[in-house]
């Protein structure tokens, strides 16, 4: 396939003795493929409105992946969602904020110009495999149908295009099952197919929405082993969307924390897990088991609820939960602040000294 044509530096083996190419450092000296500033979505209903994002601004390089995490209504999956416009509106109502995919505005071109950009310059794997695809359609005319609209193959090509895709992220006998239903697939069979749907033309990104959530953890290991592989071969940036702080760990170049529609940390993945420094991150990354943790000991969790953001604190939206937080932090919202190049934390504890800043 063409985007085989952007690996680059020579073979590699993965842990499991799969040859494929290693690229070069993801990024380094180019512009960012994807630049997002000031994004705020709400969603309005008759009786209330809810503050679903609150100012997200963020870069990404080619060939990096990007994990976002944060607990479930952070904001993760809207704020990504929204960069291809698919929110339902009403409810969901961007606004303010500029989304640029290279020189582009995504937010504001229309519904056809969309809809060349969506399958084609970027690819989107949704949360749950088991309902992403439909039902009566085989896996085959799934996987053809964006190759002819976005490409314009012949119905033999997009079919060679097709069995190629599925060869490429690992189904067995190819030939025999293009021509399935998805309910003949497995859970990880199924999250593999959407994933060569999602590659099928070759986008420069690609944003996965926790999608290994539904599967059991031998299949999600499998799938993060292929995403690696898959990068690497095609070269192209992600973003992950992801609750766990566990599965970045080993696939992420840098890692974006979201609470209550705002980050309130960036690092790089090494940064993060060796000295985070927002008291949310320390408290996402204790909850994590140990392997080495005694069998007595119970498993940690954040202490106390998100805020409800029909409502949205002046202060800092963690200050309910912090076990540091003093007075500035309920009347005045942190922003982000650097510790180190590279390296964010919104706190109004000094984040260099880890001490309050007053």
């Amino acid at each position: 396939m063409t985007g085989l044509a952007k690996a680059r530096q020579g073979p590699h083996c993965d842990e499991l003795g799969v040859e494929f190419l290693q690229p070069t450092s993801q990024g380094i000296g180019e512009a960012p493929i994807l630049r997002v500033s000031d994004l705020r979505i709400v969603f309005r209903t008759r009786e209330t409105t809810i503050h679903a994002v609150n100012g997200i601004s963020f870069e990404l390089l080619p060939g990096e992946l990007l994990a976002v995490v944060g607990e479930s209504g952070s904001g993760k999956s809207v704020t990504m969602m929204s960069l291809m416009k698919l929110l339902p509106s009403p409810p969901a109502e961007i606004v303010s904020g500029r989304v640029r995919l290279g020189d582009r505005d995504l937010l504001s071109l229309h519904a056809s110009e969309m809809g060349k950009i969506r399958g084609n310059e970027v690819g989107f794997i949704f949360q749950d495999p088991m309902t992403s695809l439909n039902p009566v359609l085989t896996v085959g005319y799934q996987l053809m149908e964006p190759l002819r609209k976005h490409l314009g193959l012949s119905r033999g090509q997009a079919r060679e295009r097709a069995l190629e895709l599925l060869s490429l992220v690992g189904i067995p006998s190819p030939q025999e099952r293009i021509n399935d239903y998805p309910h003949q697939f497995s859970g990880g069979m199924r999250q593999r197919v959407m994933i060569a749907i999602a590659l099928a033309c070759d986008p420069k990104l690609l944003i996965a929405d926790e999608p290994t959530t539904a599967l059991d953890v031998t299949i999600q290991a499998q799938i993060l082993e292929l995403v690696k592989k898959l990068r690497w071969e095609i070269g192209m940036s992600i973003i992950w969307i992801t609750h766990d702080l566990g599965v970045v760990a080993g696939i992420a170049d840098r890692v974006m924390v979201m609470y209550a529609g705002l980050v309130v940390e960036c690092a790089t993945v090494d940064d993060l897990y060796s000295d985070p420094r927002h008291p949310y991150t320390r408290a996402l990354l204790e909850t994590l088991p140990r392997p080495n943790q005694g069998g007595e000991e119970r498993l940690k969790s954040v202490l106390g609820q998100p805020p409800h953001l029909t409502a949205f604190p002046t202060g800092c939206p963690f200050a309910p939960r912090c076990p540091h937080v003093f007075d500035r932090c309920r009347v005045e919202r942190p922003p982000l602040m650097p510790v180190r190049e590279g390296h964010e934390a919104a706190c109004w504890r000094d984040v260099t000294e880890q001490s309050p800043h007053v």
